[in-house]
């Protein structure tokens, strides 16, 4: 018995060992508090913080806790208990894990490699600092983004209305077809620091904002305006030279999803560069015109329709089937943003893949804009919460990923055309020679970091809750482990238990807190028997 003792003891010193050595291979954020908000934390060439994964070891479990009084990515580690059902009261909550009951299969997380972001990353003169926020993003020791939206030819987010061939008009081959210096000087230069940074592959999503002029109803970049129907078999083929181009530049493109959000082209954003369509034009030129060119180049590229809000959902895609019921077949998913998520209810995506499960569903588009002067919120942990409800409600309602817009803006928010600044996870300050993580950033991290491709959400049940129900989600993942997020959106603490089998891992919850919990996927397989 001593003998097994001092093994057990043995263990426990070389876990803490290993843990405390892995703990401070990590650089602790430089905190600075802004305007009585959360912290951000500052990056310059020669610090940055980082967070590294660390392998949970059999029978303990590992926690990372980001919160609005400053924690980010705190560690911490713990034995796996075996589950007292004598113990809990109706006022513990516990959430019951079932790994065998599993749903969609993950894609990834990412965000979008804008020219607004690009030039930002661009202007950061000091090398070592450029690759810090590659490396925060794609690295891993960063957040680990797998996944990059690229937007084809030029956006609001531009210093320029532009597109890849502009001249000659009417020229239906697109025989001038050429990538612009955006592309070559600053966007392909950060997305290719990006997929060399990742020990990961980073599947890349291209997105069209309008056509050139030329091929509109109005000749305009920006206006409410259609495509001409002649042009339709143009438009189908300018998407496939830039897949061509891009792969010729060593960027494979995984994905294109058919026109960001069609219906700001017929309505109150006509004012941006932008591209409207009727249900019928948009389902067609899918089906007749882009899927075919596609897919026969390449079938394995994924085609993603509606590409708007999620309340355009029966616009796009349920009466879009009605006009085209070929549609379900040409595409292989949808893509939603954010915005105005709170006008319908998650459910109606549910409502929407029931006759068609071969599809996915994923968030292509996500920022805060504010009607206020704060476009820029320093620190901000209520514009970190939205993000993190939202993630978590859209996982627990099927979507296989999760794409942030500009992956860092100036601190106005932008460069941008129409002057509609944004906020951003990261903030770039050229002129200081910094970038500040914001709470958005680690909001993102809870998530990117620890639910790798591959991995499939499980279900998880809430119990013996007498309060507010708590948000979560989790995952079996390809490591063999098991993931949770758990949110504690409540100015208290507050402990949850997460059990698995027998065994529960006994967490407690920062107030205002994210925290991500990671064991292996195996079980204490004794029981407590209630009446010993």
């Amino acid at each position: 018995m001593i003998k097994r003792n001092l093994l057990v003891v043995g263990f426990e010193i070389s876990l803490l060992f290993s843990f405390v050595v892995g703990y401070y291979r990590d650089k602790t954020c430089a905190e600075l508090q802004v305007n009585n908000s959360s912290v951000i934390c500052v990056c310059n060439a020669t610090y940055c913080d980082t967070v590294t994964r660390e392998e949970p070891h059999p029978r303990r479990f590992m926690v990372y806790t980001s919160s609005k009084a400053g924690l980010r990515f705190k560690k911490f580690t713990s034995i796996l208990e075996v589950f007292d059902l004598c113990k809990v009261t109706e006022c513990s909550t516990t959430l019951e894990l079932e790994p065998r009951k599993r749903y969609q299969t993950i894609h990834g997380f990412g965000g979008a490699i804008t020219d607004s972001a690009a030039i930002n990353w661009s202007n950061l003169k000091d090398e070592e600092l450029k690759q810090n926020l590659i490396e925060s993003y794609c690295g891993d020791s960063g957040i680990q983004y797998n996944m990059l939206r690229v937007p084809i030819g030029g956006t609001d987010f531009s210093p320029r209305f532009y597109t890849y061939q502009d001249y000659p008009e009417r020229d239906k081959d697109l025989s001038n077809f050429t990538l612009a210096p955006e592309d070559l000087n600053y966007k392909l230069p950060m997305i290719k620091a990006c997929m060399k940074a990742s020990n990961d592959s980073i599947d890349i999503l291209g997105s069209l904002w309008y056509p050139p002029a030329w091929m509109k109803s109005t000749k305009k970049s920006n206006g409410i305006s259609f495509l001409e129907e002649e042009y339709y078999d143009a438009l189908a083929l300018y998407h496939l030279k830039f897949i061509k181009e891009y792969y010729k530049q060593g960027v494979p493109i995984w994905g294109i999803t058919t026109t960001n959000e069609p219906l700001s082209g017929i309505t109150k954003h006509a004012n941006d560069n932008v591209l409207g369509w009727s249900v019928y034009g948009l389902a067609n030129w899918i089906v007749n015109y882009l899927a075919p060119k596609i897919k026969r180049y390449d079938p394995s590229i994924k085609i993603l329709g509606v590409d708007d809000q999620r309340f355009t959902v029966p616009l796009w895609f349920n009466a879009a089937l009605k006009h085209v019921p070929e549609l379900g077949r040409a595409i292989d998913g949808i893509g939603l943003h954010y915005y105005e998520n709170e006008l319908v209810p998650p459910e109606i995506v549910d409502r929407c893949f029931k006759n068609y499960p071969n599809l996915f569903v994923l968030s292509s588009e996500a920022s805060i804009h504010s009607q206020t002067n704060n476009k820029v919120d320093l620190g901000s942990w209520d514009r970190a919460e939205k993000y993190i409800k939202n993630i978590i409600e859209d996982l627990n309602h099927n979507y296989t990923a999760w794409i942030d817009w500009n992956v860092c803006l100036d601190k106005m928010g932008g460069p941008v055309l129409s002057k509609t600044y944004l906020d951003s996870p990261v903030i770039v300050d050229p002129d200081a020679g910094v970038f500040y993580k914001q709470p958005l950033f680690y909001a993102m991290g809870h998530f990117s970091k620890f639910i790798p491709k591959g991995s499939k959400r499980i279900q998880s049940v809430e119990k013996y809750n007498c309060g507010d129900p708590i948000k979560h989600v989790a995952f079996s993942t390809p490591m063999n482990t098991i993931v949770v997020v758990v949110f504690n959106d409540k100015n208290k603490e507050k402990v949850v238990r997460l059990k698995l089998g027998y065994s529960q891992a006994k967490v407690l919850l920062e107030k205002n807190s994210i925290a991500t919990v990671e064991f292996h996927n195996d079980v204490i397989d004794e029981s407590c028997d209630c009446e010993k």
